[in-house]
């Protein structure tokens, strides 16, 4: 693949002091160690590294061209006789001079952008069931994993930087994908991944506390998760926002200005659809019933009824369930292929996902129920705690650590959560990163104990954290392991290595 360099510049706004060759541009990079021939090196200012420090070792490398966002004062006579594009906005620039070099590989397929703190990866799954059983072709970028066509790859990001982004859009698009469900993370939002990206649906799960280490606020939080709406096609099927409560709630803010920018603008008519348990939203369930293995509802879709039946879990998962309908809605599939999609969707990896569930009989009776979730913020926790709390016929207890270097306000407020809804706390380690696991774990009991909770533990070990929870527990009971659902790894300070709870489990329950 390769592109004219003015005309691949045509897809961005720019200026040059420089003379540009007639050179075709063969790939995009913003590390300069992977420059070469034919290659444009983009220099993003990071939060750890600013790219603009290695301008010169790409021009070295011989790349076609190098672009700078303006206001960098760096010396560029260290790039020689390399041509220097200046824009205003690189990581804008990147994201449109990516798009056009692939040949802007979104534009034939309908694409819907999922945002919220927590529920987006179980929406991107049930959406892709109710997609797959209405004859479309889905392609999901997650936080799990990108996958279509029963490929799948690993997912460095929940929403990979542009360059990925744009070349995973071409393959599906060229694999005969036609929907994308997408994954929007609010620093991808920020940090102008998806720029130049038009959405047909755009939905909002929720918001709670989480990476306040980046936004600084919920309110700065808040508002990056907006972003995504301002992507949505003005003659686009729709917004959807499910409320959590309708008297107040972020939700219930959002749905408020998005009428309120949909009245004012003549350009817009797609539709807002609220969704929730209230009777008053325009999806909404009665008749619910929750059960340890999945929950049963009777939803009203906009006047029409549709009764629903799922593998998933919880008030939480109901939540989603119900936003995954109004999406459907909004692309205006017939409900009895929501319905198929719905049943079939099955287990999603990591999400409340019980291990040894379909083991050999002789597991039942010898052992706690055991349940894997990548709840990694107090509200999450909490949803999963109070959904197994419902649930369960005796006692919960719970295995779950912090991460290091992030949001650290966040740790006593889950130990808090812990400490008030499970009969049991074992507190371990977490993605300590660069940080001390023993003091990660003081910070989480000291919400813990602020509970008057007895029973607690911290032990660093993660393997022997998650034997001491099932030794602890008889066979009424439930462990929910927490924070690291999927993955498949723990990082300290000695690197990255193989971890995953899941096969932990199984390893001691002996499926």
């Amino acid at each position: 693949m390769a592109l004219p360099l003015i005309e691949l510049l045509g897809s961005c706004s720019w200026h040059s002091t420089n003379e540009l060759p007639d050179v075709l541009v063969t790939g995009l990079t913003s590390d300069s160690r992977e420059t070469g021939s034919g290659m444009v090196f983009v220099a993003l200012a990071g939060l750890r590294v600013d790219g603009h420090q290695y301008i010169g070792q790409a021009a070295a490398n011989g790349c076609a061209a190098v672009l700078v966002e303006a206001g960098h004062g760096v010396d560029l006579a260290c790039c020689g006789s390399v041509p220097i594009i200046e824009v205003d906005d690189s990581r804008l620039a990147l994201a449109e001079l990516a798009a056009a070099f692939y040949g802007f590989p979104a534009k034939d397929m309908v694409l819907i952008g999922i945002t919220g703190t927590n529920g987006k990866t179980t929406s991107t799954y049930l959406l892709e069931s109710i997609i797959r059983e209405s004859g479309g072709n889905p392609g999901v970028i997650g936080t799990i994993n990108y996958r279509y066509n029963s490929k799948e790859f690993p997912a460095p990001f929940t929403t990979p930087e542009p360059i990925l982004l744009q070349k995973m859009l071409f393959d599906m698009a060229t694999a005969g994908v036609s929907h994308v469900i997408m994954e929007t993370s609010s620093h991808a939002l920020v940090q102008k991944r998806v720029a130049g990206l038009e959405f047909d649906v755009a939905l909002f799960t929720n918001l709670s506390r989480d990476h306040l280490d980046f936004h600084g606020s919920m309110e700065a939080y808040f508002e990056a998760k907006k972003l995504l709406f301002k992507q949505l096609k003005p003659h686009g099927y729709g917004a959807v926002v499910v409320v959590d409560n309708i008297d107040a709630s972020w939700g219930e803010r959002l749905l408020e200005e998005l009428k309120a920018g949909r009245s004012n603008a003549k350009d817009i008519d797609y539709k807002v659809i609220s969704c929730g348990l209230n009777a008053q939203l325009d999806i909404n369930a009665s008749q619910i019933n929750y059960g340890i293995f999945g929950t049963t509802a009777q939803l009203d879709v906009m006047g029409t009824t549709l009764a629903i039946k799922s593998d998933l879990p919880g008030e939480f998962n109901l939540k989603n369930i119900i936003g995954a309908v109004a999406v459907a809605a909004a692309l205006r599939i017939d409900l009895k292929y929501v319905e198929m999609g719905l049943k079939n969707a099955g287990r999603i990896p990591g999400r409340l996902e019980r291990i040894g569930a379909h083991a050999p009989k002789k597991l039942e009776g010898s052992y706690p129920a055991v349940f894997v979730d990548y709840a990694h913020t107090p509200d999450a926790l909490k949803n999963v705690l109070r959904t197994l709390k419902e649930l369960c016929r005796h006692r919960v207890f719970v295995v779950f650590g912090c991460g290091g270097d992030r949001d650290q306000g966040k740790r006593y407020l889950m130990g808090q959560v812990a400490g008030k809804l499970a009969d049991g706390v074992i507190i371990t380690a977490d993605n300590s990163r660069s940080e001390s696991t023993t003091l990660i774990m003081a910070e989480i009991e000291r919400g813990v104990k602020a509970t008057g909770q007895t029973c607690c533990f911290t032990i660093a070990d993660r393997r022997e954290a998650i034997a001491r929870a099932i030794t602890l527990a008889d066979t009424e009971d439930v462990v929910l392991v927490a924070g690291k659902g999927h993955e498949n790894y723990q990082i300290n300070r000695a690197g990255k290595v193989f971890f995953d709870d899941r096969q932990e489990v199984e390893k001691l329950l002996k499926v």
